[in-house]
């Protein structure tokens, strides 16, 4: 459905009713811009609130201790589950009125952009009913590793549709970067997704000194080499393209840098045992920052070879 877009930089016209001006594509894409930054932010507090086990903090859902806020209980494990529903109940209100927007001034955006953004929305709901479940169901790791696989992927549509809503004019170089980014993307999500699955069941530490669940860590141990070298592959190619333009060429060292860092902080989170929660998180927020790049330069390099599309 992302592919069908086709972005156009409106002329000046006549206001209607719900198509004000070429003014509406660049209010929205801030809208999307601060939405990306909100939900890597809620995906940060998230990581935080796992680390310190606070998952259960407020053992009911969707008030804590029966209460909006609350204040005698209030400690620094209810905190970060409490302010982490805070974060995505606002994230969830943006996310309607983003739909509402995009469907209201639909004649003014790409078309195809509203049904995506009704997408979110669908992925957003999805998020609000896996959280409470991981409350209510008292974290059973499937439905954790779910609501993280989930949320990645709200991360990655609103990157797709900031991408799409940016102005940018194709040099048509980018040869076949779009496979080879999409191939590494999905090997960097999946990643992700072992890694969900060695975080929901602490495998680090039941492998470590129980001899259980060695399989799943393991497993995300061998997964980094498919997903490192897909990565290097792109960087590869996309060196090789003199005549790349310059934006992409950006984003490469981007990735480039996010790789070298998650390599990093993987190893110092293993040789550590997880007991540096800092380190945890940053892990995981560089790996859902690589995960973003890789999504934005996917998709800039399908805008690039078809600009003229794009550029219409």
């Amino acid at each position: 459905m992302l592919s069908r877009f086709t972005l156009s930089n409106p002329q000046p016209e006549e206001p209607t009713e719900n198509k004000p001006s070429g003014s509406a594509q660049v209010w929205i894409f801030r809208w999307v811009v601060l939405m990306t930054v909100l939900t890597l932010f809620l995906m940060a507090v998230g990581s935080a609130t796992r680390v310190m086990e606070a998952g259960l903090a407020c053992p009911d859902w969707p008030l804590c201790f029966g209460e909006l806020i609350p204040q005698r209980q209030m400690n620094l494990q209810v905190f970060l589950e409490w302010f982490h529903r805070l974060v995505a109940t606002s994230l969830g209100l943006f996310t309607i009125g983003l739909t509402a927007a995009a469907w209201w001034w639909r004649k003014a955006l790409p078309q195809g952009f509203t049904w995506v953004a009704s997408f979110a929305l669908v992925l957003v709901i999805a998020q609000g009913i896996l959280g409470g479940l991981t409350v209510t169901e008292l974290l059973r790791f499937e439905i954790v590793t779910a609501h993280l696989g989930t949320g990645l992927l709200f991360f990655c549509v609103l990157i797709k549709m900031a991408v799409f809503l940016s102005p940018y004019q194709g040099t048509g170089t980018a040869g076949n970067l779009t496979a080879w980014g999409l191939v590494a993307g999905l090997l960097i999500y999946g990643q992700s997704i072992l890694g969900g699955l060695v975080s929901s069941q602490w495998a680090l530490h039941q492998c470590l000194y129980g001899d259980r669940l060695c399989s799943i860590m393991n497993s995300h141990l061998i997964g980094v080499v498919p997903a490192t070298l897909s990565v290097i592959a792109v960087l590869v190619v996309a060196w090789r393209r003199a005549a790349l333009h310059p934006l992409l060429r950006r984003l490469t060292q981007a990735i480039c840098l996010a790789l070298v860092l998650q390599l990093l902080l993987g190893s110092a989170t293993y040789q550590l045992k997880l007991q540096v929660p800092a380190l945890t998180v940053a892990h995981q927020m560089i790996g859902a920052t690589l995960l973003g790049l890789l999504v934005a330069f996917t998709t800039l390099a399908w805008r690039d070879n078809h600009s003229e599309l794009t550029s219409a």
